[in-house]
């Protein structure tokens, strides 16, 4: 099977440069917002158009970022937004990204892309990826939100091919495969590789804008046979023969053994889907986040972690489905695309959030106090507890004893580590892993829970060292907060 390295969006590294990132806690690439202002307001877009620009990276600040990257064994940045086009500094700061000597990739609704910027844009050898969905231009202006977008992208495509593109650097299209434009995509395909140009087409990622435009999305089967289409028009008319898989068309998206993406505000998170941020710049170095991290960990090491039909299937070595479609549909970031074909009849098979907690803590009632797993993020957690009639250690007046509170803490981390372990081979969903409470520090009781109420645990894990944890925990009724301290935990690691 052809390989991918020539196209765009990471595919040009070798499988042992990836093997030797993950193995040394390295990055090959980064993408970097500069800025969420963008003047476009697409249907699909995941990210937030944020009003308050306040709190965004300095020029000295993504200036310092890009560096650490690059010390981190980098050699490509990503540049995304908002719009970057209309971010003030663009040029100067593509400036500064290739006299460190690394390749740029630009993605742009085309903003600003005249004659004179698209020939910069060639000089620097950037690679462009243009948003173009639709022969149509009013699909196309529907789909950006904009009158007059279609005809600003056609602009910018014209501009950026007279200033040479794609001999001499590369340029692509970035489309979204929705209900409005999938049955026009072959000829687009044919269109753009018939000039030189990569098709960057991708599933939509269940976020953002998108959530609230279920007009978009296509069936599973759909995409599948589209998918299929493409594949078979790719290996007769253009000799490249690869298997599809989402959730890009000829296309591999690993791009978590080797990248992470840092948004306007210095937020890390491990892609622009998985929407967890497990660390800030601002506050902390980009190696100790990335090394310091439990979800980018998981993420590179997949292979052991990944959960549900995905990790049983036979692609599992070269696709993983999207990363960020699983987190959107399940609230986890390794649980089975939900959207990928071959998990179609395999739904149930599929972990979700919320989850009950008796699949996940070893505790019996009465002990069991916790009733649901809420969310799971970086080192930290959401459960929520139901106080009934029932509930043990509640007093004769209808209070919970607050001496209970240090075993509700104790239970969120053993669901959300129960959670973690519901893989092939580490937990069952029949109860979970063993634990012990071994001791509690500055427990502050600071208001009382009573029968009827609900009650929101948010736990976060502090250190580990080996099978014993540091834990600090909140309790909340509403928005009061009765309970909050440290417990240190042994916990039986799968």
């Amino acid at each position: 099977m052809e390989s991918c390295r020539s196209r765009m969006y990471g595919a040009e590294f070798s499988q042992e440069e990836i093997a030797e990132a993950v193995s040394n806690g390295r990055l090959l690439s980064v993408e970097v917002e500069f800025s969420r202002r963008c003047n476009f307001n697409c249907v699909y877009c995941y990210a937030k158009n944020d009003l308050d620009y306040a709190g965004e990276l300095t020029r000295d600040e993504i200036r310092d970022v890009i560096l650490q990257a690059k010390d981190l064994g980098a050699r490509k940045i990503i540049i995304l937004g908002g719009e970057p086009m209309i971010y003030p500094h663009i040029l100067e700061m593509i400036s500064f990204i290739k006299a460190e000597d690394l390749y740029v990739e630009l993605f742009t609704n085309g903003t600003g892309i005249d004659a004179a910027t698209a020939r910069i844009l060639f000089e620097h050898g950037v690679a462009v990826v243009l948003k173009m969905n639709t022969f149509d231009e009013n699909i196309q202006d529907m789909l950006s939100g904009r009158k007059g977008a279609y005809s600003q992208i056609h602009e910018a495509f014209r501009n950026l091919k007279d200033a040479g593109y794609p001999g001499g650097a590369p340029l692509g299209v970035s489309t979204i495969i929705c209900n409005q434009n999938i049955d026009e995509l072959e000829r687009m395909w044919e269109w753009l590789k018939d000039q030189g140009v990569t098709p960057y087409f991708e599933m939509i990622t269940p976020q953002g804008n998108a959530k609230k435009n279920d007009l978009l999305y296509v069936d599973t089967e759909r995409v599948h046979a589209f998918f299929n289409r493409i594949s078979e028009l790719d290996g007769r008319k253009y000799g490249r023969h690869w298997e599809p898989q989402p959730p890009l068309v000829g296309g591999e998206c690993l791009r978590h053994q080797f990248s992470c993406a840092i948004d306007a505000y210095g937020n890390v998170q491990p892609c622009v889907g998985v929407t967890i941020p497990v660390g800030n710049v601002k506050q902390k170095k980009l190696a100790d986040i990335v090394r310091e991290s439990e979800v980018i960990q998981d993420l590179k090491h997949f292979k052991q972690t990944i959960k549900g039909p995905c990790r049983e299937c036979s692609s599992l070595k070269r696709c993983y489905g999207c990363r960020g479609a699983a987190f959107q549909l399940t609230g986890d970031y390794l649980a089975s695309d939900p959207l990928c074909w071959k998990n179609l009849d395999r739904q149930k098979d599929i972990f979700r959030l919320p989850m009950e907690s008796a699949k996940l803590v070893p505790h019996k009632p009465p002990m069991r106090i916790v009733n649901k797993l809420l969310s799971v993020g970086e080192r930290q957690s959401v459960s929520e507890v139901e106080i009934g009639k029932d509930t043990i250690f509640v007093t004769g007046d209808g209070r919970l004893d607050g001496a209970y509170y240090p075993e509700i803490i104790s239970q969120a981390i053993a669901a959300q580590s129960g959670f973690r372990n519901l893989r092939n081979g580490n937990g069952n969903g029949n109860g979970g892993s063993k634990g012990f409470l071994l001791g509690v520090k500055n427990l502050e009781i600071l208001g009382s829970a009573f029968v009827g109420d609900t009650l929101r645990v948010c736990v976060y894990k502090i250190a580990k060292y080996g099978e014993f944890g540091v834990i600090r925990g909140e309790i909340f009724r509403g928005e009061e907060i009765i309970a909050r301290g440290e417990i240190k935990v042994w916990h039986e690691d799968k």
